[in-house]
């Protein structure tokens, strides 16, 4: 049999207290002749021992069944004002545990992504990024946007994400990226102020509503600036004029296609794949298909040549095997020049 939870417990106690009210205003109108008000009165007046007096006197009968009901009264009393402190208690600590279980598992997080807004967009972002398994920690400070997210379990901090204290607690000191989506530009500015003060390494993506803050949501620190409503706005008139274009994009940024996965390579010293030629380094993976090269400068290569040399801090955009491709861009020694079959361009 199942333990009581203090809600049934109180439950329990209030349908005793309608019992007893209802055997006490029965018992007073068919012992003593008391009329239905009087009866409750009496009862209500035993029940809570307030100690009014009796309305008419009462018999021998009248007295021992009041004893009764005064007894019985206070035990039902202390039930529930103990139910009442139990329900108090346990819901007190329940969320004390809920928060600790809460920042432990933010504490133990590293290259974790920091969204901050949960609306609309935010709440777009999150399904994203979390079909994608990216670990995510949900920054907010509107209530209904904070039922919502832990209606859906997410890592939650609650609190301005433009104040130092809140970022912090996000760990915004280990994190990897974080994105500004909440619905105010200017509020998106002091977050990312705050996030690039706190953390100047940090990548930051930002969201605007009006074209004119975009140039100080860069000057704020911003690495990328999206706007919705233009890109919103650019989709519609593409899926118009060129549908099959769109529908290739959204099936390579879907992440996996079969045995392969859409992945973005950045040439560092630990990858060992500055210079060499893109031929050298995919030599071990002939069936990724090399769609971009973005230079340190910014200029993007669409389908670069395999004769290309790499150079640190370059970045690649590849469609390959998954497995492949995290062992060329994990540590290793350098790639050997050989003459094999070499990846395709897009």
């Amino acid at each position: 049999m199942r333990p009581l939870t203090p809600w049934h417990r109180l439950a329990l106690g209030g349908t005793a207290f309608l019992v007893l009210w209802a055997v006490g205003t029965a018992g007073y109108m068919t012992i003593e002749g008391f009329g239905f008000l009087d009866a409750v009165y009496q009862t209500i007046t035993a029940i809570t021992t307030a100690g009014f007096g009796e309305i008419n006197p009462l018999g021998d009968a009248g007295r021992v069944f009041t004893i009764a009901i005064i007894v019985v009264g206070i035990v039902v009393i202390l039930y529930i004002l103990t139910a009442v402190m139990q329900v108090a208690v346990e819901g007190e600590l329940e969320s004390l545990l809920g928060v600790r279980r809460m920042r432990g598992k933010i504490e133990a997080l590293r290259d974790h992504y920091i969204l901050c807004g949960f609306g609309r967009v935010g709440e777009e972002i999150a399904r994203d990024l979390i079909a994608r398994s990216v670990p995510l920690v949900i920054v907010d400070s509107n209530p209904k946007a904070i039922e919502r997210a832990r209606k859906q379990d997410y890592l939650l901090v609650e609190g301005d994400a433009s104040s130092d204290a809140t970022l912090l607690e996000a760990g915004i000191e280990r994190a990897r990226c974080l994105l500004a989506a909440s619905d105010s530009d200017s509020g998106n500015t002091y977050i990312v102020l705050t996030a690039k003060a706190l953390n100047p390494g940090l990548f930051v993506v930002a969201r605007v509503g009006q074209p004119a803050s975009t140039t100080p949501m860069l000057r704020a620190g911003a690495d990328r600036v999206i706007s919705p409503y233009s890109i919103g706005g650019r989709r519609m008139a593409l899926s118009a004029l060129q549908p099959l274009v769109v529908d290739f994009i959204d099936t390579l940024a879907t992440g996996r296609h079969g045995e392969q996965i859409l992945a973005e390579l950045e040439v560092t010293e630990e990858s060992n794949l500055a210079g060499h030629t893109i031929q050298e380094c995919f030599r071990t993976c002939p069936s990724a298909t090399i769609l971009g090269l973005q230079k340190p400068t910014g200029a993007i290569q669409v389908g670069p040549r395999e004769s290309t040399i790499l150079e640190l801090s370059d970045r690649l955009m590849v469609l390959g095997d998954e497995a492949e491709l995290e062992a060329i861009s994990g540590p290793g020694p350098p790639p050997e020049r050989a003459e094999q079959a070499t990846p395709r361009r897009a």
